[in-house]
C-alpha cells in the first residue's frame, strides 16, 4: 500500500513539474524573439554605419527569427524607433499628436509617447542600399508584386552569386507572367557571372547569344574584359586572350612604355634629357671622368653619363639600342579577367553573335530614323512641288505657310484645351486658312509676274520676310506650344536599339495618306485631270477648253494648304517660332528638284533619298547634324550635274524648260 502510494505521490511530482514546465516559457522560448537578438547589437543598430551594419545582417540572416524580413524595410525606411531607458527597439504608428510604440515581436501597443522620449533611426543612403540589398531575398516573394518588382530591381543594379538560389526558388511560386519573365532573365545573367557549376554557367552563357540588351552586352563584355601584360615569358596560369606582335598589334614605343610602368625597364633617355642631367654634374671641369671640352659628341656625353650611371649618381636611363633590345626580350600579352578559358570562349562566341544581331537592328533603326526623315520633308515639299511644277513659280515663302499651319494648330489649342479634339479641327483648319493665303497671294502677286522667274524669287522672298514678322508682332519671339496628345506621346520599342516616337509614327502614316489622297486628285478627279494637263502642254490644254489661270490658282492653294497641314504635324515635335519654315525651305527645294519637279513619286523618290542619305551622314558624325545638312547640299549639286531634271522627269512644259 505504501508503494502504491509512494507511486502515485511520484507520478503526481512528475506530471506537475511537466505542467509547470508548459506553462513558464522556457529560456530558450523566450530568445526565439527578435528584440533579444536586437538588443546584442543595439549601439550598431542604434547609430548604423557602412563599417557595422554588415555584422548586424549577418547575424539576422543567420537566425532567420519571425519578422526579420518587416524590420529590415522598416529599418530601411526609418520606421525604426529606440527607447532612450532601456535601449529597446519598437515601430511607432502616428496616434493624435503622439507616437504609439509597437512591440516588435508581437504586434502589440506598448505605450504612447511623445516624439522626442523615442529617438527615430536614420540610417544614411549608404547604410539603406545595403538593407536594401540585404531585403532581396525576403522581397522575392513579398505578397506585394511592387515590391517584388524592385527587389528585380535590386539585384539588376548589384548582383552577385548568393541572390542566384533565392531568385531560383522564387521563380517557382511566382504568380505575374512578367515578373516571373524577368525573374527568370536575371538568373539566366545570375549564372552567367557567378554560376559555380561550369555546365549550368556554359548554358546560361550560350543563352545569352544574340541578346542584345544592355543587361547581356555587360554581362558578355564583363566576361571577355581584358588586361595587358607583359613578361619574360607567357604566364602559364593566366588565361591568355591573345599574344601582341611588336610593330602589328602594339608599337616598339608603346610596347616599351608598357615595359616601364611594369618596372622591367628603365625609362627612355631622349638627348636633351641626357644633356640636361649632365649639366647637373659637373665637378672640376669634368662630368663623370670625361673633360668639358670631350663633351662636343653623342659617344662622349654617352660615355659620361654610364660613368654617373656606373657611379649610381644618376638613374639608369635607356639608349635606343638598350629599348630595342628590351622590348626583343618579353612579351606581350592581354589576359581574360576570368581564369576559365571555357567561359571566356563561350562569351567571345556569345558576344561574337549579339554583334551581328546589334549591326542589324542598328541598321534596322537607320531605316526607321531615315524614313521618318523622308515623310517630314515629303509632307513638307509635295506642296512645293505641285505648284513648282504646275506654275514653275519659285515661292520662297513656302516655308512661312508651314509656319501658318503650325501656329493655327497652336491658337486652336488655346480655346480648345482637349489636344486630340483640337487636333483633329486644327489639321482641316490650318488647309483652309493657308489654302486661302495661297490663293491671295497668287491673285495678287504671282499671277503678275509668271515667266519672270527671277521677279517671283524676290517677291516671294520679300513675302517670307513680311509673314516672319508679322508672326513676330502676333505671337511674340519665344517658341510656342504645340502639345500631342497622350496617345502620340511616348515611344514604339521593339528592343534597346530599335525605337521610334509616335509623333513621328504619325508623320509617317499622315505621308501615306497624303500620297493617296494626291494620287487620288491627280487620277481620279477632273481638277486632277486639268492639273496634269496643264502641267503637260498648257497651251493645247488652254484650247480644250481648260483654264488655265483659274487652274494655277487652285494648284497654288492647293500647295499652300498641304503646307499649311504639314505644319501642324512638323509643329507637334518641333519648336513652334516665326522661323520655323525657314528650317524646312532649303530641304524642301532639295527633295523637289533631286526627285523631279511636278511629280508625286519624284517628291517621294527625293524626299527619300535626302532622309536616307543625311541620317546616313549623321551616323558617321551624330553630334554634327549641321555637317550632314552641308554634305548634302554638296551632294544635291553633284546629282543636279548628272541628271538636271531629277529622279523622275516630266514631259511636256517642264521637259521643255
Amino acid at each position: 500500500m505504501r508503494s502504491f502510494l509512494f507511486l502515485a505521490r511520484l507520478v503526481a511530482t512528475v506530471l506537475a513539474i511537466g505542467l509547470l514546465s508548459l506553462l513558464r516559457p522556457s529560456e530558450g522560448r523566450a530568445q526565439e524573439g527578435l528584440q533579444p537578438l536586437l538588443q546584442e547589437y543595439q549601439a550598431e543598430i542604434a547609430k548604423p554605419s557602412r563599417s557595422t551594419v554588415d555584422r548586424v545582417l549577418s547575424a539576422l540572416m543567420a537566425a532567420d527569427r519571425p519578422g526579420t524580413a518587416e524590420f529590415l524595410l522598416r529599418w530601411q525606411d526609418r520606421g525604426v524607433y529606440e527607447r532612450p531607458d532601456d535601449g529597446l527597439f519598437f515601430y511607432a504608428e502616428e496616434a493624435g499628436g503622439a507616437l504609439r510604440l509597437i512591440d516588435i515581436d508581437g504586434g502589440a501597443a506598448v505605450a504612447e509617447v511623445s516624439s522626442r522620449d523615442v529617438n527615430q533611426i536614420r540610417p544614411n543612403s549608404g547604410v539603406r542600399g545595403v538593407i536594401a540589398a540585404a531585403l532581396v531575398p525576403f522581397e522575392l516573394n513579398a505578397p506585394d508584386p511592387a515590391r517584388r518588382a524592385a527587389a528585380l530591381d535590386a539585384i539588376a543594379r548589384s548582383g552577385d552569386a548568393s541572390q542566384i538560389d533565392p531568385l531560383s526558388k522564387s521563380i517557382e511560386t511566382e504568380t505575374d507572367p512578367a515578373l516571373k519573365q524577368r525573374k527568370e532573365r536575371l538568373l539566366t545573367l545570375l549564372t552567367a557571372q557567378f554560376a559555380s557549376a561550369l555546365p549550368y554557367r556554359l548554358a546560361a552563357i550560350e543563352g545569352l547569344a544574340g541578346d542584345i540588351s544592355i543587361e547581356a552586352r555587360s554581362v558578355l563584355n564583363q566576361l571577355t574584359a581584358r588586361a595587358q601584360g607583359v613578361g619574360t615569358a607567357l604566364p602559364t596560369d593566366a588565361n591568355i586572350a591573345r599574344v601582341l606582335e611588336v610593330g602589328t598589334d602594339v608599337s616598339e614605343v608603346e610596347a616599351y612604355d608598357r615595359l616601364v610602368a611594369a618596372n622591367l625597364a628603365p625609362p627612355r633617355q631622349s638627348a636633351t634629357d641626357r644633356r640636361d642631367v649632365l649639366a647637373q654634374h659637373i665637378v672640376d671641369g669634368a662630368v663623370g671622368g670625361v673633360p668639358l671640352h670631350l663633351l662636343n659628341t653623342d659617344d662622349a656625353r654617352a660615355r659620361a653619363y654610364e660613368a654617373l650611371e656606373a657611379a649610381g649618381t644618376v638613374p639608369p636611363r635607356a639608349a635606343d639600342d638598350e629599348v630595342a633590345r628590351a622590348v626583343a626580350a618579353h612579351v606581350f600579352y592581354e589576359v581574360y579577367a576570368e581564369p576559365n578559358p571555357e567561359v571566356t570562349a563561350a562569351a567571345e562566341a556569345a558576344l561574337a553573335s549579339t554583334s551581328r544581331a546589334l549591326g542589324l537592328f542598328q541598321t534596322f533603326d537607320l531605316v526607321l530614323d531615315g524614313l521618318s526623315l523622308a515623310s517630314i520633308f515629303f509632307l513638307a515639299a509635295i506642296g512645293l512641288a505641285i505648284t513648282f511644277g504646275v506654275m514653275g513659280v519659285i515661292n520662297m515663302a513656302h516655308g512661312e505657310f508651314i509656319m501658318m499651319g503650325a501656329y493655327t494648330g497652336y491658337v486652336v489649342q488655346l480655346f480648345i484645351p482637349d489636344y486630340t479634339v483640337s487636333l483633329i479641327i486644327a489639321l482641316p483648319l490650318a488647309f483652309v486658312v493657308t489654302f486661302g493665303a495661297g490663293v491671295v497671294m497668287e491673285r495678287l502677286v504671282i499671277r503678275h509676274l509668271y515667266t519672270r522667274p527671277l521677279e517671283t524669287l524676290l517677291a516671294t522672298f520679300g513675302i517670307s520676310i513680311a509673314l516672319q514678322q508679322l508672326a513676330k508682332n502676333i505671337f511674340g519671339t519665344q517658341a510656342r506650344p504645340l502639345t500631342a496628345p497622350d496617345w502620340l506621346s511616348g515611344a514604339l520599342t521593339l528592343n534597346d536599339i530599335v525605337s521610334i516616337s509616335n509623333i513621328r509614327v504619325a508623320i509617317f502614316v499622315l505621308a501615306l495618306i497624303f500620297l493617296a489622297l494626291l494620287l487620288f486628285i491627280l487620277k481620279r478627279t477632273r481638277l486632277g485631270l486639268e492639273v496634269r494637263a496643264v502641267t503637260q502642254n498648257p497651251g493645247m490644254a488652254a484650247s480644250m477648253g481648260i483654264d488655265p489661270d483659274r487652274i494655277n490658282m487652285l494648284t497654288f492653294g492647293l500647295g499652300s494648304g498641304i503646307a499649311g497641314i504639314a505644319g501642324v504635324a512638323i509643329g507637334l515635335y518641333a519648336q513652334v517660332t516665326s522661323e520655323m519654315g525657314a528650317n524646312y525651305i532649303v530641304q524642301s527645294f532639295m527633295t523637289v528638284v533631286v526627285g523631279g519637279v511636278g511629280n508625286v513619286w519624284g517628291t517621294l523618290a527625293g524626299a527619300s533619298m535626302i532622309g536616307f542619305l543625311q541620317k546616313g551622314i549623321e551616323w558617321f558624325n551624330p553630334s554634327n547634324t549641321l555637317a550632314a545638312q552641308t554634305y548634302m547640299v554638296l551632294f544635291v549639286i553633284l546629282f543636279i550635274q548628272f541628271r538636271p531634271k531629277g529622279i523622275v522627269a516630266l514631259k511636256g512644259r517642264a521637259a521643255g524648260d
